[in-house]
């Protein structure tokens, strides 16, 4: 094959895809990830999310042209009738899927990978009001649990997982799950994945960082109350009889109070 050909492949490999062919996708990519989805009217007639994002690209397409207000206007109507706010100026990647698609806030300057899943309630928020980059941006492979807030110019790496609920305002490194508020790390490496080219939409099965605490917690509580009983030559728990009350025996409060 001669050089020019192979140029000729090469940019044609690399070209963005246009307009119609990003809202083909996006359409495609629900029945992937959603179901309930059964078919492609059903789809177009009753999602907000598809509706908001392909608002969204068309709104856009004339935010890049320098038609602002037109933009800004389209994008007003977009949130009166899908209650999803995607500020014109966002970039968001192919594939993408608001489930759910209600409470969904995305600002200005936020960037959103390939293949990215945002459940309700999820907001791409800023932290200044500077008028530089000050909301996230988001890798590809990224799953948003319902609720989530992810604040100021941070970076979310690719097939990161952040929980329900939680507040990330750090940035995450790839392929890590992220829960609580703050959010924090709470799993490394490689997880596990189920379809969609790897996409992980488990974003339920997450560690409980609390509760193993806690769990830690009490098993250090039944250490130094057994080398307590062996220092004072009280009988073992399995000798000793049960108050009702807790598991404490004679060091029990209540036990204490019926003596």
């Amino acid at each position: 094959m001669s050089e020019p050909c192979a140029m000729t492949l090469t940019v044609e490999a690399t070209a963005k895809p246009g307009l119609f062919s990003l809202l083909r996708e996006d359409l495609q990519c629900v029945f992937a990830r959603d179901p309930a989805a059964r078919n492609t009217f059903e789809v177009l007639t009753t999602y907000p999310g598809v509706h908001a994002i392909l608002i969204h690209r068309i709104s856009h397409a004339l935010w890049n042209r320098r038609l602002r207000y037109p933009a800004r206007f389209l994008s007003f109507l977009g949130r009166v009738f899908t209650n999803v706010d995607i500020h014109p100026g966002a970039t968001i990647g192919r594939r993408f899927f608001i489930d759910h698609g209600a409470g969904v806030v995305i600002g200005e300057t936020a960037e959103v990978g390939d293949d990215v899943t945002l459940y309700h309630g999820v907001t791409l928020g800023g932290t200044s009001w500077s008028k530089g980059k000050r909301h996230p941006t988001l890798g590809n492979g990224v799953v948003v649990g319902a609720g989530a807030k992810i604040l100021g110019p941070i970076t979310l790496g690719d097939k990161s997982r952040v929980g329900a609920n939680s507040v990330v305002v750090t940035d995450v490194p790839a392929e890590r799950t992220v829960v609580g508020i703050p959010g924090r790390i709470v799993t490394q490496g490689r997880s596990s994945s189920n379809r969609l080219g790897g996409i992980n939409l488990d974003h339920h099965l997450i560690p409980d960082p609390v509760g193993r605490a806690i769990s830690c917690l009490l098993d250090r509580i039944d250490g130094l109350e057994k080398e307590m009983r062996e220092l004072r030559g009280l009988p073992t728990e399995e000798e000793a009889p049960s108050c009702g009350v807790c598991a404490a025996g004679d060091l029990c409060c209540e036990a204490e109070r019926k003596h």
